[in-house]
């Protein structure tokens, strides 16, 4: 699986939740038409809640306030098209350097590890 970490700037962090939190098929508005429809739309079928996400703000992390990380896991098919979707909906989003990127990432494994410990004592693992 791969590993990714974009940049965006904080005032578009609730614009960023509503697209990743979105699952079409969940969507009780549409009817069936417009789901048959979607079936065929590659882009319209790019499910971020389907996918391991999270949104970090930037100081929550140490790094520049004024921005915010969205890390992303998934198989590298779901990143191509994850990539143009986030950069088409999303104005500024990028994805980061790679030290930037490390770091990140380094963090919510490490926050992933401290949950696991946790949990794993209050079952006296």
């Amino acid at each position: 699986m791969a590993e990714r970490v974009y940049e965006f700037d904080s005032s578009k962090k609730q614009a960023l939740k509503k697209l990743i939190d979105y699952d079409p098929y969940l969507d009780q508005t549409l009817d069936d038409e417009a789901l048959r429809k979607m079936k065929s739309d590659a882009y319209a079928n790019i499910i971020f809640t389907r996918q391991e996400c999270e949104i970090k703000d930037g100081d929550m992390i140490g790094m520049d306030s004024s921005k915010g990380y969205l890390y992303i896991k998934a198989n590298e098919d779901f990143m191509k098209g994850a990539e143009e979707k986030l950069t088409k909906e999303i104005e500024g989003l990028k994805r980061c350097d790679p030290d930037t990127e490390r770091k990140v990432i380094t963090f919510i494994n490490d926050e992933k590890e401290k949950g696991n410990v946790g949990f794993g004592s209050i079952f006296g693992g």
